[in-house]
C-alpha cells in the first residue's frame, strides 16, 4: 500500500492520539536545537510549523523562554497540544497557504515540512521567507537527496518528498535566504536531514 500527498491530513486526524503516544520524548534532535537558538534573542518568537501535538519541538522551546506559535493542518493534532498548553498560541493552517499576516525570529518545521511534494516545497519556501524577520532563522528536516519515500504514522503509510541540498540552496537565495548548514542523515539524530538557513 502507497502513500500520496493528499493522503497525509487524513492519517494525522486519525493517528493523533497514537502519534503522540509514540512519539520519542528522548530529544535526539537536541543538538540540532540548540544550535538553531544560539542564533536567536532571548524569549524570540519561534513559529513550529507542523507543530504536531506540540511534543517535544514546542515543549522544548517553550522551556527555553521562547515565545512560540504552533501552525498545524490537523485539528486533532492541535487538541492535543491545546489541554497540554491551554494558554499556547496554536493555530489550524495549511504551510502550503501560509499566511498568518506576522513575521518571526524563528521557524522550525521537523517533520512535517518533507511531507509536501516537491512542486509545493518550492512555493512553500517563498511563504516561509515571508514570515521571516531579518536575520531569521529556517530549520527544515528534509530528504538526504532528490525523490520520493514513504514513511508510517500510527501503522497507516505516509509520503515524504525532498529536493537536492543543490537545489534547496538554489530556492533559499531566489527568497532571501542563505543556506548555513546541511546533513544528510545524521547519524546522532536518528538519521535525519537537517536543512539550516538564514534571512539575508
Amino acid at each position: 500500500m502507497t502513500a500520496g500527498p493528499d493522503d497525509i491530513r487524513g492519517v494525522y486526524d486519525r493517528q493523533a492520539a497514537v502519534y503522540d503516544a509514540q512519539r520519542s520524548r528522548a530529544l535526539f534532535e537536541a543538538r540540532w536545537l540548540a544550535r538553531f537558538a544560539a542564533g536567536l534573542a532571548s524569549g524570540a518568537r519561534v513559529l513550529d510549523l507542523g507543530c504536531g501535538t506540540g511534543e517535544p519541538i514546542a515543549r522544548w522551546f517553550k522551556a527555553e523562554g521562547f515565545h512560540v506559535t504552533g501552525v498545524d493542518f490537523s485539528e486533532p493534532m492541535l487538541d492535543i497540544a491545546r489541554r497540554r498548553w491551554p494558554d499556547g498560541d496554536w493555530r489550524q493552517a495549511d504551510m502550503r497557504l501560509l499566511d498568518l499576516g506576522e513575521t518571526f525570529d524563528g521557524i522550525i518545521g521537523w517533520n512535517s515540512f518533507f511531507h509536501l511534494t516537491a512542486d509545493a516545497q518550492r512555493g512553500c519556501i517563498g511563504r516561509i521567507a515571508g514570515h521571516l524577520e531579518p536575520g531569521g532563522i529556517l530549520m527544515l528536516t528534509v530528504g538526504p537527496d532528490a525523490g520520493e519515500a514513504h514513511g508510517a504514522v500510527g501503522g497507516e503509510p505516509v509520503y515524504h518528498a525532498s529536493l537536492s541540498p543543490a537545489e534547496y540552496a538554489t530556492c533559499l537565495e531566489a527568497n532571501g535566504l542563505r543556506l548555513t548548514g546541511f546533513l544528510a542523515e545524521d547519524p546522532e539524530t536518528n538519521r535525519h536531514s537537517v536543512l539550516m538557513a538564514r534571512k539575508t
